[in-house]
């Protein structure tokens, strides 16, 4: 395991005892996703059957929960010093808990900046596609003035993919041209800070959009910017979490919720989401400005490895019939 993944578990220590609500959570699943929520909204969280983050009940694999928790969000108003943000391992600040309520399919998380006139609200339940959970995001101006600055939210995220955590494939896809998204990389090991230091992608060429960065120790963020909030009102989006069976059923369960942002994860053993019993884990934004996911459209490498199966049963079948030709002439 790498230093920050070390680091990572003390500032993960450090944020329980910086808030008193942090050890509130819920372990919830659909009957094939299982998620871990803590009581600020962030993920990786345990209960007495173990620790998760996004579980694959079919595979029986995670895709956040090995070495660093480092899924987290965080929101601020441009241009002040107003943010609040929650990641078990990079930190926790500037966030009050209003309520946390769950059921054993859902999840909800109530919060209010303590320095800003914003709250958020996060709610977990089960997606229109069985491979995703759905997280319906709600942040208002609470206060009596419009924000001076627009509203930035990060979300981030440590892809640490089950078997060959440590060692995966990232994704990113639909962020260049989306109206709201500022930024994106392969580095999950920032901070959830929306004003922070986004740090340097883990690999050089994983910004904006990428297919199959890898393999390294990584994982996705994004940074989003929405209008400023006029007193009481508020922004809504939504963010997904899930895995599929192959790469092929994630684009189609992405396309089926209408997202248009999205991360795919995989094992070092899975580059093109089609290995037997690997799960293709995802992660994807809806209403951040940009265009749905058109649907089950693999990408290049796995239309690659189609091609190469279609030739050798083509070149198979043709053999076949140029030996029964040979026997008929016999």
């Amino acid at each position: 395991m790498s230093n920050h993944k070390f680091l990572a578990a003390a500032a993960f220590a450090a944020a329980l005892t910086m808030s008193s609500g942090a050890s509130a959570q819920a372990v919830i699943d659909n009957g094939t996703i299982r998620l871990g929520v803590s009581r600020l909204g962030q993920l990786n969280e345990s209960d007495s059957s173990g620790l998760y983050g996004v579980y694959d009940l079919r595979t029986k694999a995670d895709g956040t929960r090995a070495g660093c928790l480092c899924e987290g969000w965080g929101v601020a108003v441009a241009g002040t010093s107003i943010s609040g943000y929650a990641n078990n391992s990079r930190g926790i600040g500037g966030l009050t808990s209003v309520d946390f309520t769950s059921t054993a399919s859902t999840a909800k998380s109530d919060v209010r900046l303590t320095g800003g006139p914003l709250s958020v609200s996060h709610v977990y339940s089960p997606s229109a596609a069985a491979d995703l959970y759905q997280v319906d995001v709600t942040i208002t101006n609470t206060g009596t003035s419009a924000t001076t600055g627009d509203i930035l939210y990060r979300r981030v995220m440590d892809w640490d993919v089950e078997p060959t955590a440590f060692s995966e494939y990232s994704t990113i896809q639909g962020a260049v041209g989306a109206a709201n998204v500022l930024y994106t990389s392969d580095n999950g090991f920032a901070s959830a800070d929306p004003l922070s230091s986004r740090g340097s992608p883990i690999d050089p060429s994983a910004t904006g959009d990428f297919v199959d960065s890898g393999v390294y120790d990584h994982g996705a963020l994004f940074d989003f910017s929405f209008d400023p909030l006029a007193a009481g009102e508020s922004r809504k989006f939504s963010v997904f979490y899930g895995a599929s069976l192959s790469e092929t059923a994630a684009l189609a369960s992405l396309a089926t919720v209408g997202a248009e942002v999205y991360s795919l994860g995989q094992s070092s053993d899975n580059k093109f989401g089609t290995t037997p019993g690997r799960s293709t884990f995802i992660f994807g934004f809806k209403g951040v400005g940009g265009t749905v996911v058109p649907g089950a459209v693999p990408e290049p490498g796995t239309w690659m490895m189609m091609l190469v199966g279609f030739g050798a049963i083509g070149f198979a079948t043709r053999r076949r019939r140029t030996v029964k030709a040979r026997v008929s002439l016999v």
